[in-house]
């Protein structure tokens, strides 16, 4: 079985799945029940100088009607409703009980993390990341921590800067990068009333989950090409196959909150689990051989020269790559055991390609 286990920040992870600073690391017990659920390590939700007013609702799933399928929330949430103090004096002893790497979150200003970090330090906690929520001042708040304690600092980005510039200029202050936090504003209305979803300012949310992914992924990528700290992959990991996507681009460790509001606790060890599936199925033995393999590929690019190649044997005939064809150069008979792709009419655009969930087309 491969080694799935994280060596990071000078701190020992059982996996590479960690929350993130949310609504699922709320409190230590919220903390703990994510220990139990499987996740690797502990990111506790974001503290700052007097607890946050949240406006309520501030969560909306994202889906395709009232049934649809959940695969991402608009949120309007912001720091800990808690005061400091109740995290110093329960909520960090309680997660620290679980017996893994507990790492604190702290916003926004300069002057706010060096009024809060050491009483963090003091509190036990193993590390601590830092969010400007979109307010700027990277490098003085990372300045300002480095100053305070003695700890290992990750800073986590948004993905409305240049990330791969900020990263450059924080790599000599800050110990590792997390990348990304939430996309916004964005803007759901409920048709049936014509009101927006969240009561925030104008209704408006930030946006995680599966559309958030591609965007989290460039982030990384372009992270890890010109930083050599480790870089901790957040944003749409819903699954295994999610996270093996952040290591291949650079990542070391992923984060997940958006897949545990939407499945529970227990998703972190799902995730963890389809991971170490992952890596004994194509004959890796630990996360480091993967790590950063894509990362050269992305100068060479793909070409694709028509038409793709098929594997009879995996193809079921199911017919999605048909439908997907908007050149009709895809011929499906699911009764009649027919498969046929016309050479000419396909313009190897790699639609069918990337739908078909049996990997029977490839490049």
């Amino acid at each position: 079985m491969a080694d799935i286990s994280v060596d990071l920040l000078g701190l020992k992870f059982r996996n590479p799945v960690l929350t993130a600073a949310g609504p699922t690391s709320r409190d230590g017990m919220t903390l703990l029940n994510a220990a139990a659920g499987g996740v690797g390590g502990l990111v506790a939700k974001t503290v700052s100088v007097s607890p946050a007013d949240v406006p309520k609702p501030n969560m909306a799933a994202l889906k395709e009607g009232r049934v649809g399928s959940r695969r991402g929330i608009l949120n309007a949430e912001l720091w800990s409703e808690l005061p400091l103090e109740t995290w110093l004096e329960r909520e960090y002893p309680i997660a620290l009980s679980a017996n893994l790497p507990l790492i604190a979150s702290v916003g926004y200003t300069p002057e706010d993390v060096r009024q809060i970090a050491p009483k963090l330090e003091k509190a036990g906690v193993k590390a601590i990341e830092f969010s400007t929520h979109y307010v700027g001042g990277h490098v003085e708040i990372a300045k300002a921590l480095r100053e305070a304690v003695n700890i290992p600092i990750i800073a986590k980005l948004s993905p409305k800067v240049d990330v791969a510039e900020v990263a450059k200029a924080l790599e000599p202050h800050v110990d590792a990068i997390a990348a990304i936090n939430t996309f916004g504003p964005c803007l759901r209305i409920d048709i049936e009333t014509g009101r927006p979803l969240l009561g925030s300012d104008g209704g408006y949310g930030w946006m995680s989950g599966s559309a958030l992914k591609p965007i989290a992924i460039r982030c990384v990528a372009d992270i890890a090409k010109v930083v050599k700290i480790p870089v901790i992959g957040v944003g749409g990991v819903m699954t295994g196959e999610d996270a093996i996507e952040f290591f291949m681009v650079g990542a070391s460790a992923v984060q997940v909150c958006t897949a545990a509001i939407l499945e529970g606790d227990t998703v972190y060890g799902k995730i963890a689990g389809e991971v170490e599936d992952w890596l004994d199925n194509h004959g890796y033995t630990s996360l480091e051989e993967i790590r950063g393999i894509a990362l050269p590929n992305l100068k060479e690019g793909v070409s694709l020269d028509p038409p793709p190649t098929v594997d009879l044997e995996r193809c079921t005939r199911c017919g999605l790559c048909e439908k997907s064809c908007v050149y009709g150069a895809i011929r499906v008979n699911k009764a009649e055991n027919f498969f046929a792709i016309d050479a000419n009419r396909c313009e190897a655009c790699g639609m069918c390609v990337s739908v078909c969930p049996y990997y029977a087309l490839s490049y």
